[in-house]
């Protein structure tokens, strides 16, 4: 049970890092940020949206509770990885469009060991009970 709890942490820090840095990046419209967009094919304001998202989605995965909020944040952090890996390959970035796939595996992992009580299923099922 510790293991698994150590787990959730380790890759929840490590999805919570990554998207704090990129979303705080996009925010501040950071040179580095925009050059990337702008590479991808993303207009200028495209980052003002990436960068609020991932910054909500991270305080909703921190925020204890919010079991529908979790799922809705887990879901839209996959599709926004997912996508940047699609976009790179298209932008012609080669074996590179694969890196945000570390940062998938680490948010599937995070989805997979998370404790019961940040479950949507299990929030549903203590609703029930009362």
């Amino acid at each position: 049970m510790r293991d698994k709890k150590t787990t959730y942490w380790i890759a929840t820090g490590f999805v919570v890092c990554i998207m704090t840095i990129s979303g705080a990046l996009a925010i501040t419209h950071a040179p580095p940020m925009m050059k990337a967009l702008a590479h991808l094919g993303y207009p200028p304001y495209f980052s003002d949206l990436l960068g609020a998202g991932k910054l909500v989605g991270v305080c909703v995965l921190l925020a204890p509770g919010l079991v529908r909020l979790k799922e809705w944040a887990y879901a839209g952090f996959g599709i926004t990885v997912l996508s940047a890996c699609y976009s790179h390959f298209l932008s012609g970035d080669g074996l590179m469009a694969l890196e945000p796939l570390v940062t998938f595996a680490a948010l599937v992992v995070s989805y997979l060991t998370r404790p019961a009580s940040r479950s949507f299923l299990y929030a549903a099922v203590d609703k029930a009970l009362g």
